[in-house]
């Protein structure tokens, strides 16, 4: 069909008349494609057509188009991109327009104890498991494992050392009056220890960053190298 120059300016459509794209990685043109299936009146073409419009999308994404989830998500899409306007028959269940617009829940700030940050969360999780066990030899030794890791902690971030009884009153604190060392002769790790073994897991990590930075400069170097490398074709035909 020819137009002319007057007529197709009046067919050109600009995007601020566009319809809005509910997914704009597909494009235009493949949103058109999926209004148009919506349109056909016999179901069994509408089908013959969203099968076509799935095979398009998949082809965006080769490595991908065969894998199950995968296929589940082409059709999740199809759905959403057609405004759930879409009746075809699905391989999989047609996702729900009302969950989908649902606002999830507010996340809580997962710092509980602002007080003590230098412990974490993670010594909490374990102090409320040690209040959970029975009272014996596996308890006591679970709590002066905790106790431990509290006092590399409060090494790691506050360099000078600290007295044990410090810990103690801490782990009383965060366990609810539950675990009182306070009374009893334990002694934990000593300091110099704990000082050295951070010392070392600090060396390690520096260790293992430096190592992958040499490894990173050496390729740059060895492809430098390669560049350079000179073309003894060339160096013969010069002398003779």
């Amino acid at each position: 069909m020819q137009f002319t120059p007057q007529e197709a300016i009046n067919h050109l459509e600009y995007n601020a008349e566009r319809s809005h794209l509910i997914i704009p990685e597909y494009g235009r043109h493949l949103q058109k494609l999926i209004d148009q299936a919506t349109e056909i009146s016999d179901r069994d073409e509408r089908n013959k057509a969203a099968r076509y419009i799935i095979s398009v999308m998949g082809s965006l994404n080769p490595h991908l188009r065969d894998v199950p989830d995968f296929q589940h998500k082409l059709w999740d899409q199809i759905f959403i991109m057609s405004d759930f306007r879409l009746d075809v028959d699905s391989p999989y269940p047609i996702p729900n327009k009302a969950i989908l617009h649902q606002k999830p829940g507010k996340l809580n700030y997962p710092q509980n104890f602002p007080k003590y940050r230098f412990y974490g969360n993670n010594i909490k999780y374990m102090i409320d498991v040690a209040n959970g066990w029975e009272e014996g030899e596996l308890k006591n030794a679970l709590v002066m494992v905790i106790a431990n890791h509290m006092k590399k902690s409060y090494l790691s971030w506050n360099k000078d050392s600290v007295k044990d009884e410090v810990i103690f009153e801490h782990l009383y604190e965060l366990s609810g009056g539950k675990i009182n060392l306070l009374k009893t002769d334990e002694e934990l790790s000593n300091t110099t220890d704990l000082m050295r073994v951070n010392k070392k897991q600090s060396n390690k990590m520096q260790f293992n960053s430096n190592n992958k930075q040499k490894k990173h400069g050496n390729q740059n170097q060895n492809q430098n190298q390669k560049n350079k490398k000179p073309n003894n074709n060339t160096n013969t035909n010069n002398r003779k």
